[in-house]
């Protein structure tokens, strides 16, 4: 095998094996599942391999327990290309009665339903692999755990040696396993060999229905330009139309939409819906967003040098980082993340909320005192209003950096963490 980095969904993987007779990862194409699921496999079943391909699919119509016969945990990658596995998996599940049985990857959801007909509960465990976090790169030094916030453990010291350059860069290469072994040039082009592969085949090989391309260039630039944006589908598709020259309507543009989500591209952000004080209606739209930030800079064709003279877009491209590696950190702790906005345009980047009801509040900034303070004044405004009567305070709240040489606590209680200091 060649060299791999450990990723962080393992500690989950893990204990669903232990607890369930199969786990399925997802997640967007070369963003690491085979590799993990390779590392934990005794026997694999690659349904994608060009040659065998034919005879792995005609196998598992007609004997699919076939394929199923091997050491345990046996990895089957690429499930979704026959879809009557799941059915087997299950099935083969029961009748063993063991658990830890079965490894499934994929990188698309299946094109049809119709060959599945249990849904897998209590017996297929999911999780969602997406593309390397800072600290799974090696990038972040980890030194301020979002695990220890949760504890009480708010009294931080970091420090980061990474510059404006750096980020520009990692925010360019993106998350995907392979490019952090690279450099330069080589390593940044991995994004655009991304790219193009899901404009030239992929969001059309999903379900089989043809896209134009034209349309989904546009539609993935459009979405580059509203990272972090709650945009309505309308805004995009009269972006869409002025650079298209037949007739688009928002039914087309959403069925392109969720072609790319089918295949892990894209990955929207829910509503935060916290109990306040107020009478104030909060924003229930999604916030738009790539799995990676790279995918955004890709379909924009941009790289580190833009990014550095366009200070604006550099911000929605590091929010965009930081929420795929928060997501990463949350899910980790048994929690999710989500967005805050009401109607006065208050507003929270990111609100890790956990299962057991706990929160932290954080806003994201590139740097600079007048950014942090903004960022900190924002945090505290939001906590004001929450109704700690009827749920927690907040357990923390953190201005997420890209530069500066400290993570550490502010006098009000606000932490300033560069993202380079940040773990799960």
């Amino acid at each position: 095998m060649a060299e791999y980095r450990h990723r962080l969904v393992e500690k989950k993987l893990q204990r669903k094996l232990i607890g369930k007779g199969a786990v399925l990862i997802e997640g967007a194409k070369w963003c690491g599942k085979t590799s993990t699921g390779e590392y934990f496999a005794k026997s694999i079943a690659r349904m994608n391999d060009p040659k065998d391909e034919m005879q792995m699919l005609q196998m598992a119509k007609l004997r699919p327990g076939l394929l199923l016969d091997g050491e345990t945990p046996r990895l089957i990658d690429e499930w979704q290309l026959a879809p009557q596995l799941w059915d087997a998996v299950r099935f083969e599940v029961d009748k063993r009665q063991q658990m830890g049985q079965f490894i499934l990857t994929g990188s698309a959801v299946p094109p049809s339903l119709d060959m599945i007909h249990h849904t897998g509960t209590g017996r297929i465990a999911r999780l969602m692999m997406r593309p390397m976090t800072l600290f799974e790169s090696q990038e972040s030094s980890g030194e301020v755990s979002l695990s220890s916030l949760f504890n009480g453990e708010t009294d931080i010291f970091g420090k980061s040696n990474t510059d404006i350059d750096n980020i520009a860069y990692m925010i360019c290469r993106g998350g995907w396993p392979l490019a952090t072994f690279m450099t330069g040039d080589v390593a940044l082009e991995q994004a655009f060999d991304y790219y193009d592969a899901v404009v030239n085949a992929d969001i059309s090989r999903v379900d089989g229905v043809h896209r134009e391309k034209h349309r989904v260039i546009n539609l993935m630039r459009s979405y580059a330009r509203n990272q972090g944006s709650q945009v309505s589908i309308a805004s995009i598709c009269a972006d869409m139309m002025s650079h298209d020259t037949a007739s688009l309507n928002e039914d087309t543009v959403m069925s392109y939409i969720n072609a790319l989500k089918k295949i892990f591209v894209i990955e929207e952000m829910p509503a935060w819906n916290p109990n306040i004080r107020s009478k104030t209606a909060i924003r229930t739209s999604d916030t738009r967003y790539y799995v990676d930030p790279s995918i955004a800079t890709a379909a924009l064709g941009l790289g580190p040098k833009d990014l550095l003279g366009d200070l604006q877009t550099f911000g929605l491209m590091f929010e965009t980082m930081c929420v795929r590696d928060l997501r990463v950190y949350a899910e980790i702790n048994d929690g999710e993340i989500f967005h805050y906005r009401d109607k006065n345009n208050l507003e929270c980047d990111a609100v890790v909320h956990l299962r057991n009801g706990s929160y932290g509040l954080i806003e994201i900034k590139l740097g600079g005192e007048s950014l942090i303070a903004q960022g900190a004044e924002s945090l505290k405004k939001l906590a004001s209003i929450i109704d700690t009567d009827r749920m927690k305070p907040p357990s923390f709240m953190m201005v997420v950096t890209a530069v500066g040489n400290f993570a550490y606590k502010r006098e009000d209680g606000v932490l300033v963490v560069p993202v380079t200091c940040l773990r799960d």
